[in-house]
């Protein structure tokens, strides 16, 4: 590792890049900077990096132990460009200022991953292209389920909930056995609020007044209903009387098509243990059979009828869509373990969109719905953590978690175990014991739950950050890192 000011430390490749005549290419200089407990972290990261990228590399250790406490002020004052780098990489935690610092040392100057151990994969993103993706071309209804049962005001509450999480159209589910006689002053309602809105209702007459509002769309319509379907004026979703008959449904089919009724297909998706394999057959026979016709699916037979976070269930059902052309799906959050699906499957339909169009797998694509493990754990070498060890001089205390255990390292002091109460133990009874307050007792207490948690579903942990759940992370203040 070198120092400020000395000279470069060259990794050997073989074999060396050459151009297109033959002639061996310089390669990319890359200074890295960083501060002094995070020293041995970084070179061993690096080192494994020019390896397999490649670059040549220095690495600059400033006068700051930890190097998340850098704030661009302090950074003018302590460094200065090394003449010879093509790219400096800063501390990711200077990424907010990165704008003021090109405007002191030029556009030489990038930000790193806040955790050290996450740059393999910046890195890779910097490699990876994903121009053009966001599109997608699956519309997502979204369920408000029992309508009747709730106000104006918390219908509109639901409503624009989804509508934010991604869903297209507002559909209100209405009671079997029940007319709803407030169904226009919840159409107009949330019309007013700019949504397109469905209803999905079997009684003609709340149909009927639900259509007139302004309703767009009509969940569903078999042989029980299509006669008065001739008097909405209302596109519909035709579906079989029952999910194995084809014949019904071809019935229906021909009905609405001769009287010039805009219909989608949805030959109805059935819970596991029930039919779903051979109802996925059906909705491939439909697709061949009415290429030119719109489908839709809905799937919260699915996600609400299967102990399984819903999130896996819905990318997985998204890109069944994807495939098979089915332009609309139906989802709801009526139990808990699906309380997001909106969410799950606006993004899954960007995923799946980019993945076929592409023809690519859907993988490392969207970070955003890995939710309960991590994508990949970073963890700290034994050499490492005894470089830390050895580094710091101060009571702070900082926590990393390694092979399963935690370790809470301090000026004189490594406490590690696998319970992080037996971690706590050992910090109070060691010579630190004393100078822990209630306040102090919290904060260890909390980060190492995260850092148990973490072990426990193979998370990455870094202290003083929230864990990462994806699209569900809710980010925390700091509260160890106080810059001056």
């Amino acid at each position: 590792m070198s120092q400020r000011g000395d000279p470069p430390i060259h990794t050997a490749y073989d074999p060396l890049p050459t151009n297109e005549i033959g002639m061996t290419q310089p390669l990319d200089h890359i200074h890295f900077v960083t501060g002094k407990l995070a020293e041995h972290a970084v070179r061993e990261q690096v080192e494994q990096m020019a390896k397999r990228v490649p670059f040549e590399f220095t690495i600059d250790v400033l006068p700051i132990t930890v190097a998340a406490l850098m704030t661009p002020k302090w950074l003018f004052r302590n460094y200065e460009i090394a003449p010879t780098a093509a790219r400096v990489i800063l501390p990711g935690s200077l990424a907010p200022h990165l704008n003021e610092i090109i405007d002191h040392y030029g556009t030489r100057i990038e930000c790193g991953p806040r955790d050290i151990r996450d740059l393999p994969a910046f890195f890779g993103e910097k490699r990876k292209n994903r121009d053009g993706y966001g599109k997608s071309s699956i519309e997502i209804i979204a369920e408000i389920n029992h309508a009747p049962r709730l106000t104006l005001q918390e219908l509109s509450v639901v409503a624009m909930r989804y509508s934010q999480d991604g869903a297209d159209v507002i559909d209100l589910g209405c009671s079997p056995g029940y007319q709803w006689s407030q169904v226009a002053d919840a159409i107009h309602c949330l019309r007013d609020l700019g949504m397109r809105v469905s209803i999905d209702s079997f009684d003609p007459v709340e149909v009927s007044h639900a259509c007139s509002a302004g309703a767009e769309l009509v969940l569903s319509v078999n042989s029980t209903n299509r006669d008065a379907a001739v008097d909405w004026g209302c596109e519909v979703v035709a579906i079989p009387d029952v999910p194995d008959d084809k014949k019904s449904f071809c019935e229906t089919i021909d009905f609405l098509s001769k009287r010039n009724i805009p219909f989608r297909l949805d030959p109805i998706l059935e819970p596991i243990g029930l039919g779903f394999f051979d109802s996925l057959l059906r909705f491939a026979d439909c697709k061949k059979e009415n290429p030119d016709a719109r489908m839709m699916m809905g799937i919260g037979n699915i996600t609400e009828l299967t102990d399984a976070d819903s999130a896996g269930i819905n990318v997985l059902l998204l890109g069944i869509c994807q495939e098979l052309q089915v332009e609309s799906v139906l989802t709801t959050e009526v139990i808990n373990w699906a309380r997001s699906s909106v969410r799950e499957c606006h993004l899954a339909r960007q995923m799946m969109h980019f993945a076929i169009a592409h023809r690519v797998p859907p993988k490392h694509l969207e970070p955003n719905l890995v939710l309960l493990r991590d994508e990949r754990v970073n963890q700290y070498s034994p050499a490492a953590i005894a470089s830390m060890e050895a580094a710091i001089r101060d009571r702070n205390v900082r926590i990393l978690n390694a092979d399963g255990e935690i370790h809470a390292l301090s000026a004189g002091v490594h406490a590690r175990s696998h319970d992080p109460f037996e971690v706590m133990q050992q910090l109070l009874s060691s010579e630190m014991g004393a100078t822990i307050n209630p306040s102090h007792a919290f904060y260890l207490g909390y980060e190492m739950a995260k850092a148990h948690t973490a072990n426990t579903l193979g998370k990455q942990y870094e202290q003083d950050q929230s864990l990462n759940w994806g699209f569900l992370t809710q980010l925390e203040s700091h509260h160890r890192l106080k810059r001056d």
